[in-house]
């Protein structure tokens, strides 16, 4: 049973690597035995650890021979780098984490190799097809994925908002808020959804909490209250996909509500994501690094995700993160300019449309105040996709 599983996750990942091509990577063998070259135009060769032990891939650049016309021997095992990655096997054997028990892209073999911002299993991809002599994705985009996460929908419309707001000497803006909620300066979803319909075919998804509103989950709005009721009316309404935003603390709500999810703080493990699938979800849109935007998976396409511990294929599709809106600015993580800011995310831009990957953006409606570049900066990369 277990080489049928390790078996069923090599034939994944080849054909993942060939953009789905089933018939290109029934070319490809994944074996130390040369002479499969006689039936296959491709061989990888092996590093002999993929289902035995997790080590650190090899980051250098890929070896290949190519013994006679239409026939190479890639000697990096990519395709325990495809595992080593996808899998986030990494987080199995490093232990160290951040204060919020989360695993960070400087604790990463990525941080430590400078491989962050580029996307290298689409690389590798692309290597493998040219082998082949497939022909190549072309430019664009497979799915834009404008994200929004309503940690809180408003700053005043609740009695611990507004007394807060008063004791700061804010009275003016309190009561301008408590009259309509258009006023309050955490409500710019008016303004969200004007800025994303500019993208077109993008599909926008907003993560609601569904949380007890304790601790690192406060403040947590009423989904049974008035300003929520309108608010999922105005969202329903702009098309779009209402998802979950997970407890800081693991919690997951009834399947019910939706089945694609994100962890608050960007906090998730390979055992949240084991109880994700327990609880029926399909789609996890949390994996990018808090403190570093790039390519945590190494990869801008969606990959269903490899549990490293049983060595099992799942049935959970994990979307690539980005951009953070929080990791650019905050000064704990990148503190970027807006300037600095804009083009990382033109450059990371350009790698998804070069392999025509996903691209998924995470931007949170409380974050667009005047303290921020955030609202400007939406806008400049907003353009970049029209």
């Amino acid at each position: 049973m277990k080489q049928e599983k390790l078996q069923e996750i090599i034939h994944y990942i080849l054909t993942w690597l060939c953009y789905g091509d089933e018939e290109a990577a029934a070319r490809v063998a994944y074996t130390a035995d040369e002479s499969a070259l006689e039936d296959h135009d491709v061989i990888i060769v092996p590093n002999g650890e993929l289902g035995l032990g997790i080590v650190l891939p090899d980051m250098g650049a890929v070896k290949v021979e190519q013994p006679a016309k239409g026939k190479a021997i890639i000697r990096t095992d990519i395709v325990y780098k495809a595992f080593f990655f996808i899998s986030r096997a990494e987080e199995t054997f490093n232990t160290e984490r951040d204060e919020h028990d989360r695993f960070m892209a400087r604790y990463s073999v990525l941080g430590h190799s400078n491989r962050m911002q580029m996307p290298t299993l689409d690389e590798h991809a692309r290597l493998l097809l040219k082998l082949l002599n497939c022909p190549l994705p072309s430019p664009g985009f497979e799915h834009i994925y404008l994200t929004h996460d309503a940690d809180a929908i408003s700053q005043y419309r609740s009695i611990r908002g507004a007394l807060g707001g008063i004791r700061r000497g804010e009275s003016k803006q309190v009561w301008a808020a408590l009259r309509d909620i258009h006023n309050d300066p955490l409500y710019t979803f008016p303004w969200l959804i004007e800025q994303d319909a500019r993208v077109p075919g993008a599909e926008t998804i907003y993560f609601i909490k569904h949380t007890q509103g304790r601790g690192y989950d406060y403040p947590q709005y009423c989904l049974r209250g008035r300003d929520y009721k309108r608010l999922k009316k105005l969202l329903r309404y702009s098309n779009a996909y209402l998802a979950i935003h997970g407890s800081y603390y693991g919690a997951l709500p009834p399947i019910k509500y939706s089945k694609m999810y994100r962890a608050h703080y960007l906090r998730e493990s390979i055992g949240q994501m084991e109880r994700l699938i327990k609880a029926g979800y399909t789609d996890d849109f949390t994996m990018g690094f808090a403190d570093e935007a790039g390519f945590r998976l190494q990869t801008t396409r969606a990959v269903r995700w490899i549990n490293p511990k049983t060595m099992r294929l799942t049935n959970l599709t994990l979307h690539p993160l980005m951009v953070m809106d929080t990791t650019l600015s905050n000064k704990n993580y990148m503190n970027l300019t807006e300037d600095e800011a804009y083009f990382l995310c033109e450059r990371l831009i350009a790698h998804v449309k070069m392999h025509h990957g996903d691209l998924c953006l995470l931007w949170h409606n409380s974050n667009l105040t005047d303290d921020t570049y955030h609202k400007s900066l939406y806008t400049k990369v907003l353009n970049l996709l029209k």
